[in-house]
């Protein structure tokens, strides 16, 4: 998806949540700018995520993120790709070892944007992160990239016990658990 197809989705793209809908126009605006999908734009930048899922949508795979110690779903930088899709699937395929990932839709999952807190040679900044809908297989070996402490598939009803209060991974886990989704 180059950058005209990404700001055309999100022309399109409806939420229910507010908190969500009230950055779809941030998103939009940004998909103009071609240094928004490099991470040098300080200010903030593309990034692209998978909300992983098992068939039977019982299941999220998250990971522990090693720079942010926090539970979160598998994603990372754009650097340079306008395609985020393709993104998105990049770094699910990477940080999981996973070759049964499937896009679910071809259309926006999830938008959030969000703060990322300075750490060296890094200024505080924002991840505007695109999020895809994936199946998995949840009997596949996973194998865990260096980005991660720990990768784990999560049972639906757990999710909060183990991440606490994350509003972005919760919208997303009810979005799943609402979807009507055939399986």
């Amino acid at each position: 998806m180059d950058r005209i197809k990404l700001r055309n989705q999100l022309g399109k793209y409806r939420t229910p949540y507010e908190e969500e809908a009230a950055f779809i126009a941030d998103f939009a605006e940004l998909t103009a700018d071609p240094l928004a999908y490099k991470r040098e734009r300080l200010e903030g930048h593309f990034t692209a995520s998978s909300w992983i899922v098992n068939h039977e949508r019982t299941h999220t795979l998250l990971t522990l993120h090693r720079k942010l110690g926090r539970w979160l779903q598998l994603g990372g930088h754009a650097d340079g790709n306008e395609n985020l899709m393709e993104v998105a699937l990049q770094e699910a395929s990477e940080e999981s070892g996973l070759t049964s990932l499937r896009l679910v839709d071809l259309t926006i999952f999830d938008i959030d944007k969000h703060i990322i807190p300075e750490r060296p040679h890094v200024p505080q900044h924002f991840h505007f992160d695109v999020r895809y809908l994936l199946e998995a297989d949840i009997n596949e070996p996973l194998q865990m990239s260096d980005e991660s402490i720990s990768l784990a598939w999560i049972a639906f009803d757990s999710v909060v016990d183990m991440i606490g209060y994350n509003p972005s991974i919760l919208r997303m886990l009810e979005k799943t658990s609402k979807s009507e989704i055939l399986l």
